[in-house]
């Protein structure tokens, strides 16, 4: 063999082991965390002035900010979005959330995220709240696409005891190993726990693998009410915070920095196992926050309007960002339009699939829009039409329609507790006149982080500027009598209802939520069965109808 042969092999040797390196390249480890009823003023890089996130700060501050990002107003809805692709009209999860021994779930007819990641060689792990459904075990976590699940099936519970009380009368446990129960966590704080089991499996997994862990953390959602203290942390999180003078904000305070803490050690793990710079993490609220006691809590939405369980923005303007090394370009605040159906498509994309083999979604592949900061891809969003409660929102570009009786009870602007609204509306607008004491906090959590950088400054938070408020904010808009229309760029408080003026664009707006409607199924709600009252079960909550 001639010299000049022997290297043209070489060549081409080496031309095919870089092919079937590439073609053999592991797939992106794929992190979803959800936080509970987090509020939009309830992180710092939104310009929260009371609780600092540093770890949460730091990751969307160098990943990428979703400004417009939005989800359903409550719980089950978006959970139900987020793992079938479907928005909750075609899901049948459209009103209100799975309760107790209600016997229904996201139809089994829906292949969901992990049963798709799976088809591509995933690990899938689950974390977590699940609230999708269990009367029957083929409804639960490890019948529906994860390898292995620790968690509970219920909307909320005891952070320390894991009980749920459906109401008075229905009361049981409600913590589980895959589809047993699961006594072992009794007197354990849930973010801990979870935190602990998430670690665990990036320990145990084998890098070589793509993993999906999907992480539904139970913080910052409202505990048992009828306990007389709902909103719980350990004093060790809790004193955190000695700026904060209302003991519930104090709490719920404590509860955001338990996550901050946990969402630092999942990424720490990721680090450890060389598994970072391979991983997407996408982190996300699943409404908006219950504030000023709504459902025995103390989130804050402000300057947004309106809480959890509204169509108002402050109900479904979600707290989410994307973090990965594989970002093309990242470290910005994406203003695209993005609805959570569109993660499904997005995360299978990035993981390499076609998202044509989905089949029918309502969500749009964002992952080379985000990766590339692009043009975007989704022009209009329903936030959700309840056809028992008559009433409905959209957003078609940049305008936003609403209708019918959308809680008009919970229509304000609700600052943290302790404050007044004009005072704090005077403190979040004024930089300079943030309290000294959260600026020595802040900046000290900032330079606590795990790489002893401070990542982001309180001057860079992404914050929602809305003008000065008008003084018929509260009375310009009733959409039980008549639609209201908002500008969210230029009213993302939704000041100013300019319906009157714009009859065309009601029109508009009007027809493409007589289209949806037209598109929409029963709500597949159930009324509560007895026989699955946890006293008919030895006191714990299970899936009865097996």
């Amino acid at each position: 063999m001639s010299s000049l042969s022997w290297k043209r092999e070489c060549l081409l040797i080496a031309m095919l082991t870089l092919t079937l390196a590439k073609a053999s390249s592991p797939r992106p480890h794929i992190v979803v965390i959800v936080a509970d009823d987090l509020g939009w003023n309830d992180v710092s890089f939104h310009g929260s002035n009371q609780i600092p996130t540093p770890h949460i700060d730091g990751l969307a501050s160098s990943g990428i900010i979703l400004n417009n990002y939005y989800v359903s107003p409550i719980c089950t809805p978006t959970r139900g979005a987020l793992m079938s692709g479907r928005h909750p009209i075609h899901t049948g999860l459209q009103e209100g959330v799975i309760m107790g021994a209600q016997p229904y779930g996201l139809p089994l007819n829906f292949t969901i995220m992990p049963q798709w990641l799976r088809k591509l060689g995933y690990r899938t792990h689950m974390v977590g709240k699940w609230h999708l459904g269990f009367f029957k075990s083929e409804y639960t976590p490890t019948r529906r696409g994860f390898e292995s699940y620790a968690g509970y099936y219920q909307g909320c519970g005891d952070y320390y005891g894991h009980s749920y009380e459906g109401n008075e009368e229905y009361f049981g446990y409600d913590f589980r190993r895959n589809l047993s129960l699961d006594y072992t966590v009794i007197g354990q704080y849930s973010t801990s726990v979870f935190t602990n089991k998430a670690v665990h499996i990036i320990h145990g997994h084998n890098s070589d693998e793509p993993l999906f862990l999907y992480l539904p953390y139970q913080a910052v959602h409202s505990g048992n009410l009828q306990s007389g203290k709902p909103l719980q942390a350990p004093s060790s999180y809790v004193n955190r915070h000695p700026h904060i003078q209302n003991q519930q904000r104090k709490d719920f305070a404590g509860m955001v920095s338990a996550l901050d803490d946990g969402v630092n050690a999942v990424v720490a793990a990721l680090k450890s196992r060389g598994m970072y710079d391979n991983s997407i993490l996408m982190f996300t609220t699943d409404n908006g926050g219950p504030a000023n006691g709504f459902d025995g809590n103390a989130a804050s939405n402000f300057p947004l309007r309106g809480v959890k369980a509204t169509l108002w923005e402050g109900g479904v303007r979600g707290v989410g960002f994307v973090h990965s090394p594989l970002l093309k370009t990242s470290g910005y605040v994406s203003q695209q339009l993005i609805h959570v159906c569109d993660w499904l498509p997005t995360l299978y994309s990035a993981a390499g699939g076609n998202p044509e083999d989905l089949g029918e979604s309502d969500g749009y592949d964002m992952w080379s829009m985000l990766s590339s900061n692009s043009q975007p891809v989704r022009k209009e969003l329903l936030h959700n039409i309840s056809p028992w409660q008559k009433k409905g929102a959209i957003r078609v570009g940049d305008y936003k329609l609403l209708v019918g009786g959308i809680n008009m009870k919970w229509d304000g602007w609700y600052p943290p507790y302790q404050v007044t609204e004009d005072s704090y509306r005077l403190l979040y607008e004024n930089p300079a006149a943030k309290n000294a004491p959260f600026k020595e906090l802040n900046e000290t959590s900032y330079k606590q982080l795990t790489d002893g950088r401070e990542q982001m400054t309180l001057s860079s938070a992404v914050k929602v500027s809305c003008g000065p408020k008008p003084s018929n904010a509260s009375t310009n808009c009733d959409p039980r009598q008549s639609a209201c229309l908002y500008h969210i760029p230029s009213d993302p408080c939704e000041y100013n209802n300019i319906a009157t003026w714009n009859p065309s664009i009601v029109k508009s707006l009007t027809d493409r939520l007589d289209y949806y409607l037209s598109t929409m199924v029963p709500p597949e709600n159930k009324p509560e069965d007895p026989k699955g009252n946890p006293i008919n079960n030895k006191g714990a909550w299970i899936s009865w109808q097996d």
